[in-house]
């Protein structure tokens, strides 16, 4: 079976009062993700020992080498769960998540200062991520190009933020930073990350 876009619970249009516009989401979910997804069947098709394997155990299995069923496999994934990550109504965070929160940063502001600076640090294309620890605590990690928690065994992921530039270029040019405040504050589906603890 080919791998699929996934659906948006969301019209592409319906995050631009929270700052981020209709053709950002066209472009990024429409021609990006779409691109990864056309280009990872391609590779599944091509290779008849891929055939019927989840995209998790494509990108463990990968993980080590790289290349091209990585990149594809891993993009396909990050793009799915930061989808997953947005909402129209997002920014506000349930109590059972902001009190795991406060217990493993200390505050909702030093967790959003950590964030941010994960994905402002985090050096040209990559992810800044909000992830359940193996040892049971929050953490934020960020990672490179097509990497995740899930190909280097840190954990769950709660939450994802693309930094790609073309997460953000059209709205914030290269203001990353402003990018990235705006995300916790208005685009961060909190909701999401509470249902997987």
């Amino acid at each position: 079976m080919a791998f699929e876009l996934p659906k948006l619970n969301y019209a592409n249009s319906a995050l631009g009062a929270k700052g981020m516009c209709e053709e950002t989401l066209d472009i990024h979910y429409g021609k990006h993700h779409q691109a990864y997804v056309t280009a990872l069947n391609g590779l599944v098709a091509a290779d008849a020992s891929l055939a019927g394997k989840s995209l998790e155990d494509l990108i463990k299995g990968s993980a080590a080498a790289g290349g091209p069923l990585f990149n594809n496999a891993g993009q396909h994934l990050n793009h799915s769960l930061y989808w997953l990550s947005l909402n129209p109504n997002g920014g506000g965070i349930p109590g059972k998540l902001e009190a795991k929160i406060n217990a493993d940063f200390g505050s909702v502001a030093k967790f959003k200062e950590d964030f941010k600076n994960a994905g402002i640090t985090q050096f040209g294309s990559g992810w800044a991520w909000l992830v359940l620890g193996n040892d049971g605590k929050l953490k934020i990690t960020k990672s490179p190009n097509a990497s995740s928690p899930l190909a280097t065994g840190e954990g769950k992921t709660l939450l994802v933020c693309d930094v790609w530039e073309h997460a953000y270029y059209i709205d914030y040019r290269n203001r990353r930073p402003d990018f990235l405040t705006n995300w916790l504050d208005n685009l961060a589906n909190y909701e999401y990350a509470a249902s997987q603890l």
